[in-house]
């Protein structure tokens, strides 16, 4: 139907229609450039858990010696030369990113013993939590045998190893070597617990090779999410490379207006990664604000929230298959800060994290703060407190110590068994054994962590106070 002159300068003239305006003075190349950038956010916020993953894979393949289906592991607790998003300094990780694609994969978990014992979880490459093993995952820590299944996989597989179905080829397993201190011989006893594990494949399960492991301590691994045009890098490498998820198929034609189509080369020119550039500015400020306004206080009248939004464990806990419920932008929000899934969170272990300080201030990195850990904290294994950089949630770079721990045989306790941590640029005089230095030009957060945590933590009955400034 073609409207006549008169009805298309009534239509121009109207108020209500003024972005119609600009989209016919600017063309359709414009129109076309505002849709690329607006559904690049949104791609970004989708997209997220993949990249994260994606980024530590390439990190593996780029700056160490591994391969897929092998082991990297750090041989000390980690310090700032391990650039992931929030890990854990107070235990020794080991990663594997297994690829399927020739078959089945079989991760071997060692059961715990006097020698020691592991925490790990297992992901697709979505980081949907495929199962939890060790001490405080399937097992109980009496060791198991995990195939990872493709997609499609229609074979069998033999007794006494236990299969599980992942929808994507590639994944990672996260698996965490348990320190009682960090002294030498107790690191070097977690080391060689941790590589008892053993990744294979399953066709090779009667007689399994010797697995590979690749002591990646002294690599610069970064792997914090970069905010611009070549986030789409790792995003369009994961479409090629991945089946098709049904819950997701609705960002086929989404990826397709910003040129990353399976099968095909993706190839963006200048004008699209500008407004790539552009669109992850915005996608960053987003994913920050649901950050900061959080999912509720876990202790009433706190600033400490659960690290992981209650309903993003409930889907991720339901393998996001919950037929009325997609927590996109919380999902998103809690991969910009960490990454790994954990199928059964809370019985294993549970986070707590603060981003501002008792007076509802951001923890400014030139000031001082205190957090008075009150006794009896209801974990059967340990507790730890670690600061990360603000902006990019990894550890912060170039200190020697992140983290205060109950593993560390130093920390001094009050009479009252509570145990004061302190935060700041210097540490406080005489308080040096349960000081966490800061970077005093940069803000930061801290993760409390809680290990096999009781009833206690849950009913609530026992509380952890606000970080106070103290200088």
């Amino acid at each position: 139907m073609r409207l006549s002159l008169a009805l298309v300068a009534a239509l121009l003239a109207a108020p209500p229609l003024v972005p119609a305006v600009c989209a016919a003075e600017d063309g359709g190349d414009a129109i076309a450039a505002r849709a690329v950038e607006r559904r690049a956010v949104e791609a970004m916020i989708w997209g997220m858990p993949a990249v994260n993953y994606d980024l530590m894979r390439q990190e593996m393949l780029d700056a160490t010696d591994a391969e897929p289906n092998q082991v990297i592991y750090w041989g000390r607790p980690l310090d700032w030369m391990n650039q992931t998003l929030t890990p854990n300094p107070d235990t020794l990780y080991l990663m594997t990113f297994f690829d399927t694609h020739d078959g089945p994969v079989v991760i071997d978990v060692p059961p715990a013993d006097d020698a020691g014992s592991l925490n790990g979880n297992i992901v697709t490459a979505w980081q949907k939590p495929l199962e939890d093993v060790g001490l405080l995952g399937v097992d109980k820590g009496a060791g198991v045998r995990i195939a990872i299944l493709p997609p499609g996989f229609d074979g069998t597989v033999p007794d006494g190893i236990t299969p599980v179905q992942s929808d994507t080829y590639g994944g990672f397993a996260l698996l965490r070597a348990n320190l009682r201190s960090h002294g030498p011989e107790d690191v070097a006893a977690s080391v060689a617990y941790g590589k008892r594990v053993g990744v294979y494949p399953l066709s090779e399960a009667d007689d399994p090779p010797e697995t590979v492991f690749v002591d990646v301590q002294d690599v610069l691994f970064d792997s914090t999410i970069r905010y611009d045009s070549t986030f789409f890098e790792h995003l369009n490498r994961v479409v090629q490379e991945e089946p098709w998820i049904d819950r997701d198929r609705a960002m086929i034609d989404i990826l397709a207006t910003l040129g990353i189509i399976q099968g095909e080369p993706f190839k963006p020119d200048a004008a699209t990664r500008s407004a790539f550039d552009a669109a992850a500015v915005e996608a960053k400020a987003y994913l920050n604000d649901v950050l900061e306004r959080g999912w509720g206080a876990y202790f009433d009248g706190t600033q400490w929230r659960a690290a992981a939004a209650p309903a993003l464990a409930k889907a991720a806990g339901e393998g996001f298959m919950t037929p009325d419920a997609y927590p996109v932008d919380l999902r998103g929000t809690i991969y910009t800060l960490g990454f790994v899934g954990i199928k059964r969170l809370g019985a294993g272990q549970f986070y707590l994290l603060a981003l501002l300080d008792k007076d509802g201030a951001p923890l400014d990195g030139a000031r001082t703060y205190r957090l008075s850990v009150p006794p009896n904290v209801p974990v059967e294994q340990y507790w730890s407190a670690t600061v990360y950089d603000r902006q990019t949630h990894a550890l912060v770079r170039h200190m020697d110590r992140a983290s205060r721990a109950s593993n560390a045989a130093e920390l001094a306790r009050n009479p009252d068994g509570s145990i004061d941590i302190f935060f700041g640029p210097v540490a406080p005089e005489g308080r040096a054994t349960n000081w966490v230095p800061t970077d005093p030009l940069r803000d930061f957060e801290v993760m409390f962590r809680l290990y096999a945590p009781t009833r206690a933590l849950f009913d609530k009955t026992w509380t952890l106070p606000d970080i106070e400034r103290v200088d």
